[in-house]
């Protein structure tokens, strides 16, 4: 019970555990602590088992189509209304096959007495997480048959409440960290410490971890692809068909149910299917606005909600309502992750969660439609590409004890550095990169800063190749654990209508240029919301607002990180270079960002460090250290 309480702002309203002895000298423990979505009863209670006492079951997320499945499983007796028993008989009757028939986000935890296995399944995106702990494992971390022990739960919070946890930290992955600011799965901080991939079955039977992938971001679109939607009237029909029945599925609750409303295309267009859906009732919609004026976009969220007619709540903050907030990250964020969108994300889910238990977003709309500025500067450097290479070439003449590519201005010394085929997206500073990586003390096998991955998408297109990449990794890393944790840090669920399934797979066959269309991103997606909502309320510059990291870091947090660079700290934690840190984060704190000019954007790896040193300052004190 105490590793699952660890998790009670996951679910506050019931707890379960239980202990089931197995095969070969093996114990399998179940605990669960339950939101109440469906079924608010305590038939809905987990662990939850068969009839005929065979399979027991925890799990975390909403099967979305389960009113569907229980009409094809008519012959099971169902006893309660809620999904988790729609698991049960769906695995009774198709094995680990009846993963491929769940519509949901989902983290599920099954227990085969007959077969004597425990099965995890994470859903195709990795919306709902899934961590798992080795024990007693060979030295180079591999099982060990009839010795290796796993320990599982939704955060990493449970698996360190372990008495057998394993402290070491991977020095392997910090680097990558460094740059990208989150751990993308199956990579986690810890050795022997896992998440679940995306799309992916693990069993574990008597020692042994097998892993079967069920859906794959790279297969599925080329699988897709084999039918394309040529059509741009047909794939915007079909598009938004998916779109209102993608939402009315993610609208079945038994509690209170709202939807996050920016002003943006992706949470109107979600909020304007949710009220059409249900119809004269009004749909509880919030948004945050800002006090510093020249962010503030809260007005155009209400203009939004006052045309469509929702019942909207905006909350204005201040800088320090997001600064107050600084300190629960390690917290909540169980490993170190730093997209500083995280605080906003987690003021608006508690505004949400006073009103509402259930929240609907629109997030995945810039993956999976070309929404991202990147896009744009990937498809130009696709056409600059021939010139960056022959650029790269005579940039090796030498200049004194330089080369000529070292005196290139900034964005043609980029240009000319993207030759390595496997990350031709993911170009960028290369004093960025090589600040980050002499930041930390070097390991054995060192991961890569960028994913060395692109050639397995199998696509000449960058910008299709790179939002493939994204949806494989800033999507499922960074975007979802942002959501997952900021909102569940309330008991709040969050339900994302552009995630599913036949969305997902339906945006596969849409041509690329009907997302893509003369420079305008997400154009498909945001002819959709013009049905519902006027231009001149959607089409307006982006103000952006980023959380003031520097301003941050240069004043109130300024002595909490020097402490964090302190040298001789530095030198006993021994993870980062001591001197090239202390150095490195004291010329920022005197001297701020070094400019776009440099590409040493000090601001964004000093805050990468300081929440890294934050969550290590939490993780060793819970350690007793």
């Amino acid at each position: 019970m105490r590793m699952n309480d660890t998790m009670v702002h996951r679910g506050p309203d019931d707890a379960g555990a239980e202990l089931y002895e197995a095969a070969d000298g093996y114990t399998v423990g179940f605990a669960q602590r339950r939101l109440s979505i469906q079924d608010l009863s305590p038939l809905g209670h987990q662990p939850m088992h068969s009839k005929d006492g065979r399979v027991s079951v925890v799990y975390n997320g909403e099967i979305y189509n389960f009113l569907d499945l229980k009409k094809e499983l008519n012959g099971y007796d169902f006893v309660s209304s809620c999904d988790t028993e729609v698991i049960i008989a769906a695995y009774l009757k198709w094995g680990k096959a009846c993963v491929h028939r769940f519509n949901g986000m989902f983290a599920i935890s099954l227990y085969d007495r007959e077969t004597q296995e425990v099965i995890f399944m994470v859903d195709r995106i990795g919306v709902k997480p899934l961590y798992y702990h080795l024990t007693d494992t060979a030295e180079d971390g591999s099982c060990i048959p009839g010795r290796t022990g796993l320990v599982f739960g939704s955060e990493l919070k449970p698996v360190m409440a372990d008495p057998d946890f394993s402290e070491e930290i991977r020095q392997d992955v910090i680097t990558r960290y460094l740059f990208q600011q989150y751990i993308n799965a199956p990579d986690t901080i810890f050795r022997n410490v896992y998440k679940v991939s995306p799309g992916t079955i693990l069993t574990f039977r008597n020692g042994a971890l097998t892993e079967e992938k069920y859906w794959d971001v790279r297969d599925m679109y080329h699988r897709m692809q084999e039918d394309p939607v040529t059509d741009y009237d047909e794939a915007k029909a079909g598009l938004k068909k998916l779109l209102q029945e993608a939402t009315a599925r993610r609208m079945i609750a038994d509690v209170p149910l709202g939807s996050f409303l920016s002003g943006g295309y992706d949470s109107s267009l979600i909020s304007a299917i949710a009220q059409e859906h249900l119809g004269s009732t009004p749909l509880r919609t919030f948004s945050i606005g800002f006090e510093e004026k020249e962010y503030d976009e809260a007005q155009y969220a209400e203009e939004v909600a006052r045309h469509l007619g929702t019942d909207h709540t905006s909350l204005y903050i201040g800088e320090k309502d997001m600064f107050d907030l600084v300190q629960s990250i390690p917290q909540y964020f169980d490993e170190p992750f730093a997209d500083s969108s995280q605080i906003p994300t987690m003021l608006v889910s508690m505004l949400a969660r006073r009103h509402v238990t259930v929240v609907l977003s629109g997030d995945a709309g810039d993956e999976f439609f070309c929404g991202y500025n990147i896009y744009d500067t990937v498809k130009q450097a696709q056409s600059l590409d021939l010139l960056g290479a022959a650029a790269h070439v005579v940039g090796q003449i030498p200049l004194g004890r330089h080369k000529l590519e070292e005196k290139y201005p900034f964005r043609v010394r980029v240009v000319a550095a993207n030759r390595d085929k496997e990350t031709k997206t993911q170009f960028g500073a290369g004093s960025y990169v090589e600040y980050a990586k002499k930041m930390v003390l070097p390991a054995k096998d060192m991961l890569s800063v960028n994913y060395e991955t692109e050639s397995r998408y199998g696509v000449d297109n960058w910008q299709i190749r790179r939002m493939l990449l994204d949806m494989d990794t800033y999507l499922p890393g960074d975007i979802l654990v942002k959501v997952d944790r900021a909102s569940m840090k309330y008991s709040l669920e969050c339900r994302c209508p552009i995630l599913d399934k036949e969305v997902m797979e339906y945006s596969y066959r849409i041509r690329h240029d009907f997302k893509y269309h003369n420079g305008s991103k997400k154009y498909i997606l945001k002819d959709i919301a013009y049905d519902y909502i006027p231009k001149e309320l959607l089409d307006r510059p982006k103000k952006g607002f980023g959380v003031p990291l520097g301003k941050w870091l240069q004043g109130p947090l300024k002595e909490e990180l020097s402490a964090y660079a302190d040298r001789d700290f530095l030198i006993r934690q021994g993870i980062f270079d001591a001197d090239f840190v202390n150095r490195m984060i004291g010329d920022f704190l005197l001297n701020g960002d070094g400019g776009p000019a440099t590409g040493r954007n000090f601001s964004k790896l000093s805050w990468s460090f300081f929440c890294f040193q934050a969550w290590y300052a939490k993780w060793r004190k819970e350690q007793g250290a």
